[in-house]
């Protein structure tokens, strides 16, 4: 019988990466410079796997495999198989990211046969400064940005999106974009680790080396035009589901609520994940089942689970991304 399920976060160590997903490890030695924690993942070599419950240490993989239509909904089945279709993560930096672009999917299949990587930011805190760079501040060339990219003067072309708690922003394929420092992030993406690092401020590891760059395989792929409306309104009523995202690669809701929310998925053929970004609730399924998220924690709703109850702690408010496809 399939269950609402937690899985064991994949922590990423990053040069950028600083304290606040600490709580997440059970390593005392894996404290500090987390910069990534991979909360669902289908990526290989990276596949979650189940933190508890009858189907503890079952890989999302093998779950893929055996419950098909009922885990991940029946078109979604068909169409990815036991690959598991989107990346959720949340991000902490504590420094600047490298300034990257990522292929869409004819370009990842044909290079790399795999996906291509669109995703979208949901800003959990931001220090005062805090910001995000996002596509071009005008219409530029490839010959410009060659040239901006050789005389290391590129971040002068770009344009960057001042940031606070609450903000949201959609990122295309192909757009040029960094997380600046100061940034609290939950990322939905399409599942692809495929990522063309650009211009990485000539930061150093403590051997004296700089990290990779891809410009070759970068130049191509950019979005070249200017793209001036990032940001991503929405209102924050409490009670009522709010969309976020709606793309072919799946849709985000925000929800924020201090009474009971009955959800019913009867004609969504698609898992469902919840991100919980404040408070704790209970998930109320199979009339009678409950299963407690709080704060960080993230959730899979397996397809066949078509009628949910979601209970806020008494007197409390609980605040969450809805994640599916449609």
């Amino acid at each position: 019988m399939l269950y609402p399920l937690k899985f064991k976060p994949i922590l990423k160590q990053t040069i950028w990466g600083g304290n606040k997903l600490a709580g997440k490890s059970e390593n005392p030695q894996v404290k500090s410079s987390i910069g990534e924690s991979w909360e669902i993942s289908g990526v290989q070599d990276n596949i979650s796997v189940v933190s508890e419950g009858p189907l503890e240490e079952n890989t999302l993989e093998e779950l893929v495999e055996i419950y098909m239509g009922d885990l991940v909904g029946d078109k979604i089945y068909e169409k990815f198989g036991i690959e598991f279709p989107l990346l959720i993560k949340f991000i902490d930096a504590r420094d600047n990211l490298s300034i990257q672009v990522h292929p869409d999917d004819t370009t990842a299949k044909e290079r790399h046969n795999a996906y291509g990587k669109t995703e979208m930011w949901y800003l959990l805190d931001a220090e005062p400064e805090a910001g995000l760079i996002m596509g071009f501040k005008h219409d530029t060339t490839k010959e410009e940005y060659l040239e901006r990219l050789h005389n290391n003067t590129l971040p002068e072309l770009l344009n960057t999106e001042k940031v606070k708690k609450g903000d949201c922003f959609f990122i295309p394929a192909g757009t040029v974009h960094a997380i600046c420092k100061g940034c609290f992030i939950a990322e939905i993406q399409q599942t692809s680790d495929i990522t063309y690092r650009i211009y990485d401020y000539d930061r150093r590891d403590k051997n004296g080396n700089t990290r990779e760059l891809h410009t070759e395989l970068a130049t191509d792929v950019i979005n070249y035009n200017a793209q001036r409306q990032h940001a991503i309104h929405y209102h924050q009523h409490e009670n009522h589901t709010e969309q976020l995202v709606n793309c072919d690669y799946f849709t985000t809701n925000y929800l924020k609520f201090n009474r009971e929310i009955e959800k019913d998925y009867i004609d969504l053929d698609s898992f469902v994940i919840y991100m919980c970004l404040n408070g704790s609730f209970h998930i109320v399924y199979d009339t009678d089942q409950t299963v407690q998220v709080n704060k960080g924690e993230t959730i899979l709703i397996p397809a066949c689970l078509k009628n949910l109850f979601l209970i806020p702690q008494k007197g409390k408010e609980a605040e969450i991304l809805e994640i599916f496809i449609q």
